[in-house]
């Protein structure tokens, strides 16, 4: 019998959440530069995701509305960057997630969970921040979209 197809084979088809699919490709890969302010992003931008046809809807927040931020990034602007948020509207789940500041790389598995889940929004606004931190930025992102 041949050994199964590791992780990331594309050598016989497999279901869309199968162990054998354990890869994080196209919208799901969670990227970061590391400067600063760092950039993280994961999923499509709004761009992206109306050439792939959703509908979409963007929410952006700036830093400066998170108590925690003025904790993150000793030497830079605390406060300062902002958090998009990439939603489709029909299926109520976040599609992308772009982060622009300090820790903001600490905000991405969070939101490559969101993403790569699909977890709707309704599910997200219980998963409540711990206060004061950075990750409070989800919390005002769905506020701002009006959960």
């Amino acid at each position: 019998m041949p050994p199964s197809p590791g992780a990331g084979s594309d050598a016989e088809p497999v279901a869309p959440w199968s162990p054998l699919r354990a890869r994080s490709a196209g919208a799901g890969e969670p990227q970061v530069i590391f400067t600063r302010p760092e950039v993280a992003a994961v999923g499509y931008t709004e761009e992206q995701a109306q050439r792939a046809g959703l509908t979409t809807e963007v929410v952006t927040v700036g830093m400066d509305q998170v108590a925690g931020a003025s904790l993150a990034g000793a030497g830079q602007a605390a406060g300062s960057g902002a958090a998009r948020l990439v939603i489709d509207p029909e299926r109520r789940v976040v599609v992308g997630a772009t982060f622009v500041g300090p820790a903001a790389s600490d905000l991405l598995h969070a939101a490559t969970i969101a993403v790569v889940g699909q977890v709707g929004l309704d599910r997200l606004w219980h998963a409540v921040p711990a206060f004061p931190t950075i990750s409070e930025v989800w919390l005002r992102l769905l506020e701002e979209y009006g959960l």
